[in-house]
């Protein structure tokens, strides 16, 4: 789900067309943040969702005015039976900002720290914060600007990013320290009013979390489909069958994704729907046969938590939410990350599946039985070793891998004095998506490099016009040719990096 996007000229002669994402707070989607972090697209706050912003501002004080509320009227956490004399709650807001504002670690990059701010004034813009509007106009002011607060990494167990926000909400009063576009220091923009009734409606949020699952889904899905243009691409070099990807058999097995990935790789190969079947041997192994079965699924994850993050990036999940039509404010616990947690790890597993498929090609392409070339395709010096330390390097990558892939929603934690029992970690993660992304484009830097030769030395090359031909010319282009034992660093990082080009092919064969 995304949000309209409009081109508008700039005051740029000649005019350059500016993205702009309308963030209201309804239908904003995860594609939407990830331009707003990248700083190709620039927020404007919906007219109607301003509106909904202020309506509900104003009911919170109202309503804080005339009764006990939860952060506002009390404290915190096992505090929340502590009640906030008059004379203190004009100082309430900033102590608690202040004591809170105490996460931990390495400073986060800026592009997720930027994601978090694009969520936190979505959700704002949902309704149901009772937070002044002007914190919205601040937030949107901050990602046109490229001014970011400096956000320590650690500090959220998946029921709120309170510490990450905290610091955020100090920066916001001129507390904490701003960073430029480049990480450096910056000028603190103008301090922004925050009071009692402020501080915990700005940071009773999960929206690092979900700025970073937005960044790393985006990441991974668009791997996945690079890693279908890298397998085509190894199909051919090993003289694979097309059986696998017939449209009968998806037919007769309609998962969606399963079917989707087939007709694709049809697609990149030029296969026909019903392909005559080969001459040789009957069919392949599994790196080729089951890619329909484990890159279906991949994508099907990657669906499913992209369903799960519209939601939560347009949802009013702040605790109390301010219903202005009932004047009342309801303590729940819609904060609370389960969805997200089950569906960050249920993906991050169908990711480690597609790597390891990749790494089984790989020892497919070393094997003179299916290449009739030289074991590890190695020259013609005796014992020549070829790309044989190419399996061993996307194992230990892999590795990795499978280590993020552990599911993070399996931890537990008892909090504030056992008040909060339970901790869904869905911050937790989403940092180990984030993080599986390299791991996985070595891996399958690997299988790119191993491809490329392998279809050099046989002198190979897809029907020109065929996506996978391009693929092919864009590698070779930047892989050296030498087939001597030589380093093959550089050659997989410069593969690695060439796989944002295989996914815009990849894209292209969207029906």
């Amino acid at each position: 789900m995304s949000s309209g996007i409009v081109d508008t000229p700039s005051a740029v002669t000649p005019p350059v067309p500016v993205a702009l994402v309308v963030l209201d707070g309804r239908s904003t989607g995860a594609d939407d943040i990830v331009r707003l972090a990248d700083g190709t697209a620039r927020p404007v706050p919906g007219t109607d969702a301003m509106k909904r912003a202020e309506e509900s501002w104003c009911a919170a004080r109202r309503i804080a005015a005339t009764g006990r509320v939860y952060g506002r009227s009390t404290g915190v956490g096992a505090n929340r039976n502590e009640d906030v004399p008059t004379e203190a709650a004009a100082d309430h807001g900033l102590r608690l900002l202040r004591s809170h504002a105490g996460a931990i670690g390495a400073e986060l990059p800026a592009r997720q720290i930027r994601a978090m701010l694009a969520v936190r004034a979505n959700q704002l813009l949902a309704g149901g914060a009772g937070l002044r509007p002007t914190v919205v106009t601040a937030l949107c002011a901050a990602l046109e600007s490229g001014a970011h607060p400096a956000v320590n990494e650690f500090g959220s167990v998946g029921t709120g990013d309170i510490a990450a926000l905290a610091q955020l909400g100090l920066a916001l009063a001129g507390e904490h320290p701003w960073r430029g576009r480049d990480g450096s220091p910056t000028s603190t923009p103008e301090p922004l009013a925050l009071d009692n009734n402020d501080a915990l409606a700005l940071i009773s949020s999960n929206a690092l979390t979900l700025g970073q699952s937005a960044l790393a889904l985006h990441e991974l899905r668009g791997l996945i489909g690079a890693t279908q243009v890298v397998a085509a691409l190894s199909l051919l070099a090993v003289d694979g069958s097309h059986e696998a990807y017939a449209a009968p058999v998806h037919a007769a097995r309609p998962h969606r994704g399963s079917v989707e990935v087939a007709r694709r790789m049809r697609e990149l190969t030029g296969a026909a729907d019903r392909p005559t079947p080969p001459l040789g041997r009957i069919q392949d192994p599994y790196g080729f046969r089951c890619l329909p079965q484990i890159h279906g699924p991949a994508h099907d994850a990657a669906d499913a938590l992209e369903a799960v993050l519209a939601v939560e990036i347009n949802a009013a999940a702040e605790n109390p939410l301010i219903c202005p039509e009932d004047m009342a404010a309801y303590h729940h616990g819609g904060f609370y990350q389960a969805q997200l947690a089950l569906a960050l790890d249920h993906f991050r597993l169908a990711v480690t599946q597609v790597a390891r498929l990749s790494t089984s090609r790989l020892s497919t392409l070393n094997e003179p039985a299916y290449t009739r070339l030289r074991p590890f395709l190695a020259d013609h010096e005796p014992a020549a070793s070829g790309v044989m330390i190419l399996e061993y390097a996307a194992g230990a990558a892999l590795g990795d891998l499978r280590a993020f892939s552990a599911p993070a929603s399996l931890g537990h934690a008892v909090l504030s004095r056992g008040v909060e029992e339970q901790a869904s970690f869905a911050s937790l993660a989403a940092r180990q998506t984030l993080r599986a992304c390299g791991a996985y484009r070595l891996v399958v830097g690997c299988e790119l490099v191993a491809a490329v030769r392998a279809l050099r030395q046989r002198d190979l090359r897809p029907d020109q016009g065929l996506p996978a031909a391009r693929a092919l010319e864009l590698a070779e282009a930047v892989l050296d040719a030498e087939q001597a034992d030589r380093p093959l660093t550089d050659d997989v990082a410069a593969a690695a990096a060439l796989l944002d080009r295989f996914t815009d092919i990849w894209r292209g064969t969207t029906s």
